[in-house]
């Protein structure tokens, strides 16, 4: 393989497709921190999943009522004008929505009381407001307790400490953000597995929720809903969803990996049986799939999660800073009247020397929003050496740090699951971003496959269409589906390489 090469290699297990429901397309909506979009998804032996994008909508946080907090209304508005645009597109095509899958970021929640109404607009974990329970959690519960029941790593806004925060869950649930708009869309309250794992309140053995820490933290035993797993049913739409959509009677809402990088680690289009994986967006999410959790005392101190993807698998991972950092300077630099194009910055950024200051990426410091070129060349004189105050230096200094945090995390993963990895998939928007792709594979002197970029939605549609018995097999072979269906860019180390993919 050499780099940059496109691969357009036939799948070793192409999943069967059936033919009759051609017709057949799925709805899948996919929000990140700081956009959404809805989208339709068709399934093919022979072109694999397409996707077409109907409606793109922002997403971002507010400030109310002395907290940062997602602006939901608007959102769950966005989500009704896109599938109102997805059920219009597919009946001017003589085609049916068969269902909706809903995945999202994950730790966060909106508060439900038994009336259904939502009593408080969801906080964001971007908000402080769960770093001061941390202590009192860990009072109760040791973190090493956690982590040998959960697996899950330490990140000061998890689940459970924003629920520790909560002066009063009398008589409310808490639904997880995709959970919530499957709730309002169906009326049927719900927790998806994948998402669960997140929480730091769910057993990664039993898969079932650690109760025990439930009644020791004083939580509601019902706190959440029941659990979903990927591919079952959560419900039909409620009549005022079906009125304000247009969208057909029987349209179901069915569960996908609602964790966003759960679906995205189902898409990634791996035909070896132990590779790595990189969901390269806001954050990204670097390690390996598991049959089992690691639960050791080493984990927890590397600050490894396992968390659950479809079929049972474990996602195996840490959490490394990632391209919010560079979209966070770009929106500084463009207050500032600086508008270079992102093309143009990193080729900028791809003429300079290698060697250059580090950070970090994955600093708490870097976690809010605003000055952040400022705060990256703070952190780097902290460790003595100095930054230029150019964007293209800036922007060079964080793609050396995520390739650098990469190749670190990777090790470590390699180390505590005695497992060797030979490829490194990248999927996301970070798979477009060609200088970063090649210096993550000069800092892991691994083979990195980059693509798809639309992996998270590709996910979410494979396991509606398996659902629907359009799409059979296991992950095997919803990936071989991915790969008859995407061009892959490989790089091999130690070669030259600059901008975004075209």
């Amino acid at each position: 393989m050499t780099n940059g090469t496109t691969t357009d290699t036939a799948p070793a297990h192409a999943g069967a497709v059936s033919a009759p429901q051609a017709n057949q397309v799925f709805a899948a909506i996919d929000i990140g921190a700081s956009s959404g979009r809805v989208m339709l998804g068709r399934v093919s032996a022979a072109t694999g999943v397409s996707l077409e994008t109907i409606h793109r909508f922002p997403n971002g946080v507010i400030e109310l009522d002395g907290g940062l907090r997602w602006d939901f209304d608007a959102l769950f508005a966005e989500v009704l004008k896109g599938l109102a645009a997805a059920a219009s597109v597919a009946a001017t095509n003589g085609e049916h929505i068969t269902s909706i899958g809903i995945d999202t970021w994950a730790v966060d929640y909106g508060l439900v009381n038994d009336a259904g109404e939502l009593t408080s607009v969801p906080f964001s974990y971007r908000d402080e407001r769960s770093r001061a329970t941390v202590e009192r959690v860990h009072a109760v519960i040791p973190p090493e307790k956690l982590y040998a029941t959960t697996g899950l790593q330490y990140l000061q806004f998890n689940t459970v400490y924003q629920l520790a925060s909560e002066p009063n869950l009398d008589g409310v649930q808490a639904l997880l953000i995709p959970d919530l708009i499957a709730f309002l869309l169906t009326g049927e309250r719900r927790t998806e597995a994948t998402n669960a794992s997140t929480t730091g309140l769910f057993d990664a053995v039993a898969g079932g929720w650690a109760t025990g820490f439930l009644d020791a933290l004083g939580l509601p035993r019902n706190i959440f809903p029941e659990l979903i797993q990927p591919g079952e049913t959560v419900g039909t739409l409620l009549p005022a969803i079906l009125e304000q959509t247009g969208l057909p009677a029987d349209t179901a809402v069915v569960a996908v990996g609602s964790h966003d990088t759960a679906s995205a680690v189902a898409a990634v289009p791996a035909q070896e049986q132990h590779f790595a994986y990189i969901s390269s967006g806001t954050w990204s999410l670097v390690g390996v799939e598991l049959n089992k959790p690691v639960l050791t005392e080493p984990s927890r101190q590397a600050n490894f999660t396992n968390e659950r993807g479809v079929d049972g698998t474990i996602r195996y991972l840490r959490n490394v800073g990632g391209l919010w950092l560079l979209s966070e300077c770009q929106r500084s630099w463009a207050a500032q009247g600086f508008s270079q194009s992102l093309p143009a910055l990193l080729d900028s950024a791809a003429a300079l020397p290698t060697g250059g200051p580090q950070i970090n990426a994955d600093d708490p410091a870097f976690t809010a929003p605003d000055n952040m070129p400022d705060r990256i060349r703070a952190a780097v004189r902290n460790t003595g050496a100095v930054l230029p105050d150019r964007p293209a230096a800036v922007v060079r200094c964080i793609m050396d740090s995520l390739a650098a945090g990469y190749a670190r995390t990777l090790a470590e993963a390699e180390r505590l699951t005695g497992r060797s990895t030979g490829v490194v998939h990248i999927v996301g928007g970070g798979s477009q971003n060609r200088l970063l792709c090649q210096l993550t594979a000069d800092a892991t002197g691994k083979t990195v496959v980059a693509g798809p970029v639309e992996a998270t939605a590709q996910g979410n549609v494979l396991v509606q269409a398996r659902a629907a018995g359009v799409v059979t097999g296991g992950l095997a072979e919803l990936r071989g589906l991915v790969v008859a269906g995407t061009s892959l860019e490989n790089y091999e180390p130690a070669h030259e390489v600059s901008g975004v993919a075209s």
